[in-house]
Order: C-alpha cells, then structure tokens, then sequence
C-alpha cells in the first residue's frame, strides 16, 4: 500500500546530499575566508586547510573561539552565494630572472635618461662587450658609453669632456700594467677631477672572453709587433686577411658570450667598479 503523502526525500534516503547546491561556483579553500556551513548553520573563519586520513579539511573558529572541522566540497556559503570549496593549489617559487651581467632583471623598466657621467672604452669591440653583458643595467641607470678609438685619444676626449666630482669619466683601457704605454697615458689624464682608469690585462679585450666560452684550450700567443687581432685569428685556423674577416671574427667571438660567467674575472671587477663610480650619489 503506497501513502498519499508526498516523499520530499526520495525513495532512497541515502542518496540525497543535504550539501549538493547546484549553482555553486568552485573557491580555493584559503585561510582567512569566512565560510557559513549550509547544513548545520556554523560560521566561522578558515584557519587551517590540510589533508587529514587521505581526505581534505578545513578548520573554521567562530564565534568565542569555537573550533570545528568541516571537509571540503559543497554545501558552503561565502556572504550568502552557494560555493564548492577546493584544496588550495600549490604556490609556484618564481626565481628572479637574472640578467647576463648576474643582476635581478627588471620588468617593463624604462630606462633612466642618459646621465652626464659617462663610460669610456678603446673601442668598437670594447662597447659591443661592456653592452652585451651589462647592458640592462647600463640602461636603467641611464650611463652611456663612449668609444676613445684609441688609448691615445684619452687625453684629448677627456679635454672635450671636461669631468668633473659630479661629472664624471669612468674608462676602461686595455692592457693597463706597470710600465706600459696604456699605463703612462692614465696616470697623466688622473690628474683631473672625476677621472677613474681601470683596466685589464689583456693586450686586446679578446683575451678578457674566457677561451672555454669560445671553445679552445687558451688563446694564442701573438708577438709583440704582429697585430694582436689578425694573429689570433690566423693561429686558430680563421680567415684573417681582411677587415671584414675580423670583424667576422669578433661577431663570432661575441656571440659565444652570453652571461658575465664568460668573461675573466679581471674584466668584471673592472667594470663593475666604473659603474659604482659613475652612478654614486651626487653624480648627474
């Protein structure tokens, strides 16, 4: 015999999910949330959210202290809109992109307007390398580099430049040791205010990219006399006649460089002291 009365529940009991919501959205389980259980009326505040005997929980306080642990899924309420509560995703640890001169690379910087202090260099190759490996930061702190075209310039473009405590020069000269031409000619141009010369000791800034980087056991000795630039390339096996052969050759050597692990240490001492100096406090 049937009853006349309606069953609300269904003929299985069992089956019915006093929790089920149909339109609810899903939400990260977070500690912070304010969370109303539908079936037993409790509020309170995510405190914790972890896997306790294989299944996901979260423990609610509300009001004077009151602690309870509720699984997660439906059958929520966040400021009154049904929700379906999910395990918190697991947070991703961004490394720092890091630039080729081993700085923090800085997102959609705009670079700095151009500084009066500026860097000065030899030559041609000489910028295209201080640019290659420290050019973001070059940039962002707005300082330029000059080519000299020549140690034998220095005194000349810094007479043009006019340096000063505010106003400064950094250079980098090749081959600057004891009793060398390069040496003489920076002790001289010193005696203004606002120079800094340093320098490696390489013959050419060649020398200063690492040979591994470039994929031979050391660079060549050339004789003092023979020009350091096509020597090196005869002694490895490159054309060399030319001077679109070196020039070949440079963009061949340059392109092996891509981070300041490539280059010797002696060079990127250097260089980063030059951009201390031109970019301390109260230069322009």
């Amino acid at each position: 015999m049937h009853s006349s009365t309606p069953d609300r529940y269904g003929a299985d009991v069992l089956s019915h999910d006093p929790h089920a919501r149909p339109s609810s959205r899903e939400v990260e389980a977070r500690p912070g949330l304010l969370i109303e259980d539908v079936q037993s009326g409790f509020v309170g505040e995510i405190m914790d959210v972890r896997r306790r005997g294989g299944l996901w929980q979260m423990e609610l306080e509300g009001q004077r202290g009151v602690r309870r642990v509720f699984p997660l899924g439906a059958g929520y309420w966040i400021e009154g809109q049904p929700v379906r509560l999910t395990p918190p995703r697991p947070h991703r640890i961004t490394k720092p992109r890091i630039n080729a001169a081993g700085s923090i690379h800085v997102e959609q910087h705009r670079a700095r307007v151009a500084r009066a202090s500026r860097i000065w260099v030899e030559g041609k190759h000489d910028a295209e390398l201080v640019q290659k490996v420290w050019g973001e930061d070059l940039a962002l702190e707005g300082v330029v580099v000059e080519e000299l075209l020549g140690v034998d310039n220095l005194e000349e473009k810094m007479a043009e430049f006019e340096p000063s405590d505010e106003r400064r020069a950094g250079v980098l000269v090749d081959h600057l040791v004891p009793g060398s031409k390069e040496s003489r000619i920076a002790e001289a141009a010193m005696r203004r205010p606002g120079i800094l010369i340093l320098g490696h000791p390489y013959v050419d800034v060649w020398q200063a990219v690492k040979p591994a980087a470039v994929g031979i056991p050391a660079w060549p000795a050339v004789p003092k006399g023979e020009d350091i630039k096509r020597g090196t390339l005869r002694r490895l096996g490159w054309p060399y006649q030319t001077k679109e052969d070196v020039g070949l050759g440079w963009a061949r050597i340059l392109a092996c460089v891509h981070t300041y692990k490539d280059l010797e240490p002696s060079l990127l001492g250097r260089v980063e002291e030059l951009i201390d100096f031109v970019t301390a406090v109260g230069t322009r």
